[in-house]
């Protein structure tokens, strides 16, 4: 797969990324929302120079489909880098009621010196940002307890900015999923692939279904055994390994041809819908400082 250079930059992540500058100088702090089981490949660089010094709340979500001690480490990385972290899994609605806590504590400084003026009660406001598909919007409904921010599994389906009232004093700003111009790390391109950030008819399937077939072969071998009822040779590639579970799932065309694309999908969702474990692609040590 040629992941080099691969763009992707719609027009309305231009015009998102204007409105986020525009924004940012109104808001108290920024909650970034990444994927636990990629928190480097699903962060965008970009942010950090947009938000400047705005204090700064990490949302590592999907941690129940992400490897419980690599989302401790990450938990860590990022305390020390002066954010608060919050560990959760939207969808079932963990971490999501700890939020506003989490937030009156990081602008504990801020909210004092409020107190201190008179202003007591005074709304504090929240930009929340994520890239496609990471799981914002249905994080901003469970801490809302509504349904406001449009959810769906497309990516890039968010628009245009919405307020989200929390409660009487905080409010969020929900803003569209913006990825960045281009991934110079293929692998990038491949983890965001993998977990559904990019559209898959962006992609090469098969070849993105071989390379996690190698990946889990090389490092959770054990799975894949369980999961498909196959054997993994140490020689095995990414594709020997697609056939080999295409096979034993019965998925054969005309000729007893392996119907690989077929299988291709299956892995893919059964990754993404967390049903082969929880694996976490990137650890702390793959962050460049």
């Amino acid at each position: 797969m040629q992941m080099q250079g691969l763009s992707w930059f719609p027009g309305h992540m231009t015009k998102t990324k204007r409105m986020i500058v525009a924004e940012i100088k109104h808001m108290d702090a920024v909650c970034e929302i990444v994927d636990a089981r990629i928190p480097l490949a699903s962060r965008n660089p970009d942010v950090d120079e947009m938000v400047g010094d705005k204090p700064r709340m990490m949302v590592l979500n999907r941690v129940d489909q992400a490897d419980p001690r690599q989302t401790k480490r990450w938990a860590a990385y990022f305390r020390n880098k002066g954010y608060a972290v919050l560990e959760a899994n939207a969808k079932g609605g963990m971490g999501t009621a700890q939020f506003a806590g989490t937030v009156r504590e990081l602008l504990r400084d801020k909210l004092a010196s409020y107190a201190e003026k008179g202003q007591v009660g005074r709304v504090v406001r929240v930009m929340v940002l994520g890239i496609p598909n990471v799981g914002k919007s249905t994080f901003i409904n469970k801490v809302a307890k509504r349904r406001t921010a449009k959810a769906e599994d497309r990516p890039g389906v968010t628009r245009s900015k919405q307020w989200v009232p929390v409660d009487s004093t905080l409010e969020l700003l929900d803003t569209p999923g913006i990825l960045w111009p281009k991934f110079d790390d293929p692998q990038v391109g491949i983890h965001l692939a993998f977990t559904g950030a990019i559209k898959d008819d962006v992609m090469d399937l098969e070849e993105l279904a071989c390379y996690l077939m190698e990946y889990l072969g090389k490092h959770y071998a054990d799975v894949l055994s369980e999961r498909y009822k196959i054997e993994v040779e140490q020689e095995d590639t990414g594709y020997d390994l697609l056939i080999k579970a295409g096979r034993k799932r019965g998925f054969l065309m005309r000729g007893a041809e392996v119907d690989t694309e077929r299988m291709a999908r299956i892995l893919l969702d059964e990754f993404r819908g967390g049903k082969l474990g929880r694996f976490t692609l990137e650890t702390v040590e793959d962050a460049k400082e």
